[in-house]
């Protein structure tokens, strides 16, 4: 079953302005999906639909077969949203608040205790459980939401931009969270900045811009539109010239660090074995750029 399905989805607003111009899009039931698009895409107006947040001009919606319009409380039931803003009452404390949230939709306290002691606990809140949410940090403010969204066990998961402003430590333990869930079977869709965070999540992904879908499709698939990447190679030894690597495009960084292109034309393996037999050893290799960053510029550009 799908988990969402959306057909000629467009919303203009009373100053006539098109913010979604008839999108289409398909998310199977378990996906780990993405929905990048640059600031004023339409990414948060169609979550706001989906989410019956932002009332629709045309189009239908479906999530697991149920139209929004026709179902739209057991839609709902199925359904745990993070918003991009932080909303819940900051002078309460993350248990209530969490426990709070399981009140309206009618579960158990006793249930709804265990679950926000394994979602504060998975998300590293537990022994914050009793502070006043507005003594949270940024980054623990986050994780508290996607608790909250979690108290109802939705099928899908929405996330806007869930780690924004969030260190790396956190975010990267925000991932391992969210990968569990999605690994249990739940459905998540992702709208991101980050698009490293994209591109080590999610499976399928559609970048929108300026109202409309330019792509939708997997994200290995897009990733193999890209036909150039560079890459940074550190070095075991210095060394005092840069060396001859057959066909490659590569410069010296330093005594320690090359730069090297790699194209459709030359595979990296290629590239290791002529560093061998020349006897330059590897310590460690990165890529220069976010390849994905790279190829949604590049997608969105070619679009105009």
């Amino acid at each position: 079953m799908k988990a969402l399905c959306i057909k000629n989805l467009k919303k203009i607003y009373s100053n006539g302005f098109e913010a979604l111009k008839g999108i289409d899009l398909t998310v199977d039931s378990g996906d780990f999906y993405s929905l990048l698009g640059p600031n004023g895409a339409g990414k948060t107006t169609a979550i706001g639909i989906i989410c019956s947040l932002v009332n629709k001009t045309e189009g239908s919606i479906t999530v697991f077969g149920k139209d929004i319009q026709k179902n739209l409380e057991e839609v709902k039931l199925n359904i745990g949203m993070v918003p991009q803003e932080v909303n819940f009452n900051s002078f309460d404390t993350p248990l209530n608040i969490i426990l709070n949230q399981a009140g309206y939709y009618g579960i158990n306290r006793n249930i709804a205790f265990k679950r926000a002691k394994e979602f504060l606990g998975e998300l590293k809140l537990w022994e914050k459980k009793d502070d006043i949410a507005r003594s949270l940090s940024g980054g623990m403010k986050r994780r508290l939401m996607i608790a909250r969204a979690l108290m109802h066990n939705p099928k899908l998961l929405i996330l806007d931009e869930p780690t924004a402003g969030v260190d790396i430590e956190i975010r990267r333990s925000m991932w391992k969270f969210l990968k569990s869930i999605n690994d249990s079977g739940t459905t998540i869709i992702l709208t991101t900045h980050y698009l490293e965070e994209a591109e080590n999540l999610c499976r399928n992904v559609a970048i929108i811009d300026e109202g409309i879908i330019i792509q939708d499709t997997s994200m290995n698939k897009l990733l193999r539109q890209l036909k150039q990447e560079t890459i940074i190679l550190t070095l075991e030894d210095s060394i005092s010239f840069m060396p001859k690597i057959g066909s490659f495009e590569c410069s010296k960084i330093d005594s320690q660090n090359i730069e090297v292109v790699i194209d459709s034309e030359h595979k990296i393996n290629e590239l290791f074995d002529i560093l061998n037999k020349q006897n330059i050893n590897i310590s460690s290799m990165r890529n220069k750029a976010n390849r994905l960053e790279e190829l949604f510029l590049k997608v969105v550009e070619n679009k105009k």
